[in-house]
């Protein structure tokens, strides 16, 4: 089977858009560790510069760092996606982007969120994103990243009732954490923890890793 590509992926979000945000906007609310670590993260960043958001999906993510007074803005891949969190969420700026190929300045970032935005990133070009995601870190620039835990690949044949044919990979700390830290990070922490109850979300271990880019990098 093929793995996934930006164009099948974009298409099969772009399909599914309206359902995710009829499911999942109002998610954070049943997530008292994901408010807390994204409330913390705001406090890190919030006197440093913009942020970004990226596979920001519907904006609730970036919502929630707004609110926590973060200079914040989201970034995704489906187009269809970046308009419902435009309309969901006035008073925040939403656009299109890859995060194999980021529209960004070097440097010019305070700190990225990417909640779930690497699921579907095959395990090849997962090193392109954690170097983009360091390229546009400002030194000392901070990085939240979540993910499901495991070694799974699942291949469901629709989402709300709409047909898709994207992969979901559930994924190693220890191996993210190396990825990373070739791309020049340093690891400040590694959060795991069992899922919530299943009307709240799907039934994985999640796992978020906070990272830094040095104040002295011998890269970008």
């Amino acid at each position: 089977m093929p793995q996934n590509n930006p164009e099948e992926i974009r298409a099969d979000y772009d399909r599914v858009a309206d359902e995710y945000a009829r499911n999942l906007f109002r998610e954070l609310e049943g997530k008292p560790l994901d408010r807390e670590l994204l409330a913390r993260f705001a406090d890190l960043v919030k006197d440093c510069g913009t942020i970004c958001d990226m596979g920001c999906g519907p904006g609730h993510v970036a919502r929630l760092l707004h609110d926590h007074g973060a200079d914040v803005f989201g970034l995704d891949l489906s187009p269809r996606m970046v308009g419902l969190a435009l309309s969901l969420n006035p008073g925040i700026s939403f656009r299109e982007g890859n995060m194999l190929e980021l529209d960004l300045e070097d440097a010019s970032l305070a700190g990225i969120t990417a909640f779930y935005a690497i699921v579907n990133i095959p395990a090849g070009s997962l090193p392109q994103v954690c170097r983009e995601m360091f390229r546009v870190l400002k030194p000392a620039g901070v990085l939240l990243l979540a993910f499901h835990v495991g070694e799974e690949v699942i291949r469901p044949k629709e989402l709300w009732g709409n047909p898709i044919s994207m992969e979901f990979y559930h994924l190693q700390p220890d191996r993210i954490c190396r990825l990373l830290a070739d791309a020049g990070f340093v690891i400040d922490d590694v959060t795991e923890r069992e899922p919530y109850a299943p009307e709240v979300e799907y039934q994985s271990r999640r796992a978020y890793i906070l990272a830094r880019k040095p104040v002295a990098s011998p890269g970008i």
